[in-house]
């Protein structure tokens, strides 16, 4: 059987073999390359596992003593031919369980025991990969406790993932491929996208098949600080989406406060990064800002809806709880092939990740930078967002994406917003020029493919497809 799944992959098993004194569980293979002495890959063929229509593998890719968990499901149209979609979650410290399982993998975790097939899974005409990063996040591990605490630390193993990916998954060699997250994923696509088309000189030198990196998307990313903060007072105090929700002498105090805010975090975060200073004028201004919101009791992720549960248990959304149980299940772990060494409970999200790099003040790096300049390298950056979310919301994202310095800034700035329609019905507003798209969802949230299904399928296939909005 193993053999069979090596031909599907185009595996060439010339550069194949198990790796020597490796410990590999029954029934998953460790796979290594001379070009990549230090790392291996540990792949499972599980196709009864979510969608029973496609190929679908999961695994470790190990960097050194870093291992990195991933699910990959070939698309239902044509994966000889179609795309390839890299998908992290955010956080910092969020696994990308909760995109496959909740938003636009192939099925959605309807019982804590039980999925069902998703017809607007994301694999409907493009072949994906889910990944569980950086290492402590879902059932990615490290044999010694090692971890990293920045974005471009992280870039590093995920550079080194993708090229060991396609190198063993030989029959992708040479796709488009396309880098997309959503929340923290602001901040880790345009790192990642960048230290991959970087890296493409060494695969080069070495004689290797460079990544043909097409296009970057980001799904209500917070890309940038300080833009994101200060549009808290837009979302929450005018009607820019829905009805305001804080009182009226909470936002003007608001108001009043933001100009200072503004000088304070572009001072000591942007300016100069003072990381004292930096993160005194954060937690001032986060406590002036979100506090106010935070006390309202609604979804931060979606203002038209109340919180469903407490925000640290459940994400305000109860599938959350489902999809950590369906993951506990022994017998699935063993299915999909997750390490047998970790036996703790899943967990969604890792607060320990997450206070690294909050520690780190990771998300004051100028992001917006990576993105300017993948754009004038002629890498294609699509930044959508659900009308609806506060946390990381379309006002703030605008407002990035207007800042943007780079060679078609005039151009994409003097184009107006317009309607952008799905089945002759308007799906929100829209923006693009010079490779640069803008979109926004009407209906949606923080997480568009779970709240607007059908809609973030169509904005895909037109993305993929070089169609405008």
């Amino acid at each position: 059987m193993f053999k069979n799944a090596l031909a599907l992959l185009g595996l060439s098993t010339a550069f194949v073999y198990l790796a020597s004194g490796t410990q590999v569980p029954l029934g998953h293979e460790s796979l290594v390359h001379p070009a990549f002495p230090n790392y291996a890959v540990r792949l499972k063929q599980s196709d009864e596992f979510c969608d029973g229509n496609v190929n679908t593998y999961t695994g470790y890719i190990d960097i050194e003593a870093r291992h990195l968990f991933f699910y990959f499901f070939e698309s239902r149209n044509d994966p000889d031919t179609d795309d390839v979609i890299f998908w992290t979650n955010g956080g910092p410290g969020c696994s990308s369980s909760l995109g496959l399982f909740m938003e636009l993998g192939p099925c959605r975790v309807t019982k804590p025991n039980a999925t069902t097939y998703n017809p607007y899974g994301w694999n409907d005409n493009a072949n994906i990969f889910f990944i569980d990063q950086p290492v402590g996040v879902g059932f990615s591990y490290a044999d010694y406790g090692e971890y990293v605490s920045t974005t471009e630390e992280a870039a590093q193993d995920i550079a080194s993932f993708v090229a060991i990916f396609f190198e063993h998954f030989s029959k992708f060699k040479g796709r488009s491929f396309h880098m997309a997250g959503e929340s923290y994923g602001g901040r880790y696509i345009p790192a990642f996208a960048a230290a991959i088309y970087d890296q493409n000189t060494a695969l080069v030198n070495a004689g290797l098949t460079p990544i043909n990196l097409t296009s970057i998307m980001i799904g209500n990313g917070c890309s940038e600080d300080v833009s994101m903060t200060l549009s808290y007072y837009d979302m929450q105090c005018q009607p820019i989406s829905v009805d305001p929700v804080t009182d009226i002498a909470t936002c003007v105090q608001m108001k009043r406060i933001l100009p200072r805010c503004e000088k304070l975090l572009k001072e000591s975060c942007v300016d100069t990064f003072d990381a004292i200073n930096c993160a005194a004028a954060n937690t001032f201004c986060r406590t002036a800002i979100s506090g106010p919101f935070r006390a309202t009791g609604y979804n931060p992720y979606d203002l038209s809806k109340l919180c469903e549960g407490e925000l640290g248990d459940t994400l305000c959304y109860p599938i959350t709880k489902q999809i950590r149980q369906f993951l506990d299940q022994p017998e699935l772990r063993k299915l999909i092939g997750v390490d047998p060494s970790i036996t703790n409970n899943f967990s969604s999200c890792n607060p320990e990740v997450g206070g690294r790099f909050h520690g780190a003040l990771d998300s004051f790096f100028p992001t917006p930078f990576y993105i300017s300049a993948l754009l004038d390298r002629g890498i294609k950056t699509l930044l959508y967002v659900g009308a609806n979310d506060w946390i990381c919301n379309w006002v703030g994202n605008e407002r990035m994406s207007l800042a943007l310095e780079w060679t078609g800034k005039d151009a994409f700035n003097e184009i107006p917003l317009k309607e952008w329609k799905v089945k002759g019905e308007v799906a929100g507003l829209t923006r693009s020029s010079g490779g640069l798209s803008f979109v926004t969802i009407y209906g949606a949230g923080h997480m568009v493919p779970y709240d607007q299904p059908q809609i973030s399928l169509e904005m895909l296939k037109r993305w993929l497809a070089n169609e405008d909005f």
